[in-house]
């Protein structure tokens, strides 16, 4: 009997399968190429993600001397690498000096001749480059328009940055390293970067509010990455369905803003999905975005042909759930603006795209061949090879009977197969008499190979079935990779509307993450307001209260008259550290488009959050902690404004207590003195109870002061946690220690000592205990050695000495 078989290969070529990197490891090995140019107080940058290969540029702006912008865009950015020019100015180079010795972030420099920056060689380089998104029959002429269209020509520096980021990016082959030389580097789609109205946060901020917290990750098998989310403002938030919506929300973090437009975009979304009568649309809208995927990802391998066949899939789930999420949002009210944009957005490319695909691939052909494959009724060559290929079984059956009937009657049996890329075979049986190569020789046939047992041949009648019907394997292959490719070509030119999804998917993804947590947790939708006035009624700590089983609320008021400086004073651990926080945190929530815990809030535009709450020790700065507070303080007093909030917790104690007193009362005088308009929103913590006992401020209506209640119960101390106004006229520091566990005879000698202090009396020992009948030994020696006549000549002074006092003195000791 006759058998077709065939031997299954692993497909290296296009519509193959090829090894590749899971989502998460090609999000770590992605890398961000930064190119900076300073010229005459401007800058011009641009910068390629290879996580979704997509160029940014920013215009040409304005920076000052100590490139504080740059370095905004750096902190943001974090690039692997910064390429710019060995032709600097002296900000540039003092900015990469500064960088270069950072002990927490350390790009890689690049440096360039000034000529790579050259305008005109950038514009080649620009034209030249490889844009899968264009569609193949654009002309040379017809990409200067095109390219115009989307980067501003005019930004002279930022296109000169570009040129020398494209250089970079072609001699580091990025993202097609074992490509072909004449692959380019793929540019999918242009993006402008911007900072504008950008709320100033610095990193010492967000360590001290915790909004990000890295922690090591638990599971073994994740020890690359090394880190997870810990108990932060971004890990209780981050509630979204997919990694773009995490990353963007990641981003808006990063760049919270004061643009009235944006948040007001934002938080009408939220209060939408807020809404218990909305919850089924959010339910339904999170279920479709669990299958958006990463379609930079995607559509960078089509642009290599480097498609399998679960990226077919995962493009398919992705489109479909895009269909799913406009039909969804189109029921929904479209005077919110982003169901509008969705709506108009996802247009019916996508339903082209998924139609399409459906109709195209054959998902389960294509697994079990492990290769792209196509439906019946697609090309009717395709069917017709296939129907050929099908009919070999039988057809083959019928040909072994014939070629049996000429084979040497020792022969039992045998079988035409064919094996692709070889043809068509005839396979025999080995027999016990063939056991040396020449043996294996027969009349009319050729020897090809032995394979288990089973001798295979080539004969007349196969080289004829191989001419006439050629190699049906590789041709059904070769036709069906041309299938794949006019796909791809198809979906690339629609890859616009692909990256708008994606884009506006995540938006969504992290509006529906924030309205969820705030439902979660009892959140309220602050008033956004362009005056400088911010007031909180009952406000919560976000991370606190889901630690601790009972939380007191507390308000805060600051106008833009009055109140704008608030000294908080209190003992150790009656919550003014938290109470700082909690402000700091729901200011910044409210200024990323979230919902904030309180009852009600009324937010005005800050535009900077400044901290001096926690001194960053490393023995790499070289600086002590008095220094390090210093450096903190220094940086909000040069850059505060009536708009900024200043958060200050224990200034002053790195070093000695008057002139720590000093520097603080000296700070906060800098700013009552200062117009209202001008002054910033300050809250300060101390245990400098001398501040205002001493009336080291002067009386001003933007002071306030406030304190954190207690209440004592002989001698235990019992928080209250509520704020209230007034001052505290006692630290507790003895309460706190005996509630810290220090021994009891340590505390009541602390108390001793203070209390003589205080008074202005000398402090007694205690190595033995002061008694009056010590005090009256003391005073008889004393007597003794007074009436003691030195000038009487009979007086033997060794010898009074020696007998009567030093057994007096050795008494007392």
């Amino acid at each position: 009997m006759a058998v077709y078989g065939g031997v299954r290969q692993r497909d290296a070529g296009p519509g193959g399968c090829i090894p590749s990197l899971s989502d998460d490891e090609e999000e770590l090995s992605s890398e961000i190429y930064l190119s900076v140019l300073v010229h005459n107080g401007k800058l011009g940058l641009s910068f390629y993600d290879s996580r979704d290969y997509t160029l940014h540029y920013m215009p040409d702006t304005v920076d000052n001397s100590d490139l504080l912008l740059l370095e905004k865009v750096v902190q943001e950015v974090c690039p692997s690498v910064l390429i710019t020019s060995a032709k600097q100015e002296r900000s540039m180079a003092q900015f990469i000096k500064t960088v270069s010795a950072s002990s927490d972030y350390k790009p890689e420099i690049v440096l360039y001749p000034n000529v790579d920056f050259g305008l005109e060689v950038s514009k080649q380089r620009l034209l030249s480059a490889h844009l899968p998104s264009l569609p193949p029959s654009i002309t040379e002429k017809e990409r200067l328009p095109y390219l115009s269209s989307c980067l501003p020509f005019d930004c002279t520096l930022m296109l000169r940055s570009v040129g020398a980021l494209l250089k970079c990016l072609d001699r580091r082959r990025v993202g097609v390293e074992l490509e072909d030389n004449s692959v380019g580097v793929p540019i999918f789609q242009f993006q402008i970067y911007t900072l504008k109205d950008v709320v100033h946060v610095d990193r010492d901020t967000y360590s001290v509010l915790q909004i990000f917290k890295s922690e090591p990750h638990p599971s073994v098998y994740k020890l690359q990455s090394g880190e997870k989310e810990g108990l932060s403002l971004y890990g209780i938030l981050n509630l979204c369905k997919c990694k773009f919506g995490s990353k963007l929300l990641r981003q808006w973090f990063l760049r919270p803003t004061r643009d009235l437009t944006v948040l007001s975009r934002r938080q009408e979304v939220v209060r939408f999905f807020t809404s218990p009568r909305n919850s089924d649309a959010l339910h339904t809208l999170q279920g479709c975005l669990r299958n958006v995927r990463s379609i930079p990802t995607l559509l960078h391998r089509m642009s290599l042909s480097h498609t399998k066949i679960s990226d077919w899939q995962c493009l398919y789930k992705t489109v479909y759930s895009a269909v799913c999420i406009r039909d969804t949002v189109r029921s929904l009210p479209q005077s919110i603006q982003l169901f509008q944009e969705i709506s108009d957005t996802f247009t019916d490319d996508l339903f082209y795209i998924a139609s399409l695909i459906s109709k195209v691939v054959d998902f389960e052909g294509s697994l079990a061949e492990n290769r792209f494959t196509i439906k019946p009724n697609v090309d009717p060559a395709i069917d017709e090879k296939k129907r050929r290929m099908m009919g070999l079984s039988d057809f083959l059956t019928d040909v072994a009977r014939k070629e049996l009937e000429n084979l040497d009657p020792r022969i039992p049996s045998c079988c035409v197969i064919y094996i692709p890329l070889i043809g068509f075979l005839l396979s025999v049986p080995r027999l016990p008499c063939m056991v040396q190569k020449e043996d294996f020789e027969i009349e009319g046939l050729d020897f090809m190979f032995l394979s288990e047992e089973r001798l295979h041949y080539r004969s007349q009648r196969t080289k004829e079935l191989d001419d006439m019907l050629g190699d049906l394997h590789c041709d059904i292959r070769d036709m069906e990779t041309a299938v794949m490719t006019q796909l791809q070509a198809a979906v690339l030119q629609r890859g616009g509307v692909l990256y708008a999804v994606l884009r506006l998917a995540a938006e969504l993804d992290c509006l529906m993450a924030l309205a969820q947590a705030s439902q979660e947790h009892g959140y309220c939708s602050p008033a956004m307001c362009p005056r400088g006035r911010l007031s909180l009624t009952q406000a919560r700590h976000p991370l606190l209260e889901l630690c601790s089983p009972v939380f007191v609320a507390n308000p805060l008021l600051s106008s833009e008259t009055e109140g704008k400086v608030k000294v908080l004073t209190g003992p150790n651990s009656s919550g003014k550290s938290i109470y700082l926080k909690q402000v700091g945190l729901i200011v910044f929530m409210a200024l990323i488009g979230s919902d904030v815990p309180a009852k009600e809030a009324e937010i005005g535009l800050i535009d900077s959050i400044f901290t001096r709450m926690h001194s960053r020790e490393s023995v790499s700065l070289g600086l002590s902690t008095f220094m390090i507070d210093l450096n903190q303080m220094a940086y909000a007093l040069n850059n505060c404004t009536g708009n900024s909030l200043v958060l200050i917790d224990e200034f002053g104690k790195g070093t000695n207590t008057v002139d720590g007193l000093s520097l603080l009362a000296s700070c906060l005088r800098h700013w009552v003195k200062k117009a209202p308009a001008q002054c910033p929103h300050i809250l300060l913590a101390t245990n400098f109870h001398s501040l205002l006992q001493l009336g080291l401020l002067p009386p001003s209506p933007l002071l306030s002061l406030l304190t954190l209640e207690t209440a004592v119960d002989g001698d235990e101390l019992v928080f209250l946690y509520q704020l209230r106004e007034g001052v505290c006229q006692s630290s507790f520091a003895a309460n706190i220690a005996t509630l810290a566990g220090l021994p009891q005879a340590v505390v009541h000698r602390g108390v001793e000592v203070s209390e003589l202090y205080r008074a202005g009396k000398a402090i007694k020992r205690i190595d033995q205990p002061s008694t009056e009948e010590h005090t009256g030994r003391c005073l008889k020696v004393v007597e003794k050695f007074l009436s003691l006549d030195l000038d009487d000549p009979s007086v033997d002074l060794q010898l009074y000495m020696k007998k009567e006092l030093l057994p007096s003195v050795g008494e007392l000791l």
